[in-house]
């Protein structure tokens, strides 16, 4: 067995222990955390449908957006303008990595932005936070996946929902999550040369 397998195997340990504990608390309502990745459109889409079912139902909610940066998306529009009571809305990116050209830059962002994600997901009257494009954070280690999960199966309140998204969730995200989807691509008409269409991707 190698070094590697090796650390893998004592975090999965780390990681089952602290779930049983968790599931020994377990009660028929309780917060889930929720992961929507892969390489398939619908990911972020997702989980503001689910942020919408919140304001619908009368449930405080928080939205952190990694990476996006100040992109001008329809549902950051939505949220701040008409819905900024119901949703806080953050954005700790300042673009996708491509583009900023500066890992410094991203990691402060990304760190910034778990400060406030973990302030969020405490906070006793949020009772959903978004945590949009994290994957991705995660993904260039910007954050640290250990650090992350052992928040989350230690520290969220137990009837706070978390969503996670992006594309290559970690493994020790995945295990640590309550609820896994995959979002299969399928076909795209990016590969065509149609550029992202407002409304349906952004």
């Amino acid at each position: 067995m190698d070094e590697i397998t090796t650390r893998h195997n004592e975090k999965m340990k780390k990681i089952k222990a602290a779930r049983d504990e968790m599931m020994k608390t377990k009660t028929e309502e309780k917060g889930l955390i929720m992961v929507h990745t892969g390489p398939g459109k619908g990911k972020s889409s997702s989980g503001f449908g689910m942020i919408l079912r919140c304001i619908a139902h009368g449930m405080p909610c928080a939205v952190v957006q990694f990476i996006k940066g100040n992109w001008s998306t329809g549902e950051k529009e939505i949220l701040r303008g008409r819905f900024s009571e119901e949703c806080r809305f953050f954005v700790s990116g300042e673009g996708f990595t491509w583009e900023t050209q500066d890992r410094e830059r991203d990691v402060a962002a990304a760190q910034n932005g778990w400060k406030i994600a973990q302030e969020q997901i405490l906070d006793p009257q949020i009772q959903f936070v978004l945590l949009d494009e994290i994957n991705i954070a995660l993904r260039y280690d910007y954050l640290d996946i250990d650090e992350v999960v052992d928040f989350l199966l230690t520290q969220k309140p137990h009837m706070t929902h978390v969503c996670l998204t992006g594309r290559n969730a970690k493994p020790e995200l995945i295990e640590a999550a309550d609820l896994v989807t995959e979002m299969t691509l399928v076909k795209h008409p990016f590969r065509d040369g149609v550029k992202a269409q407002k409304g349906v991707e952004f």
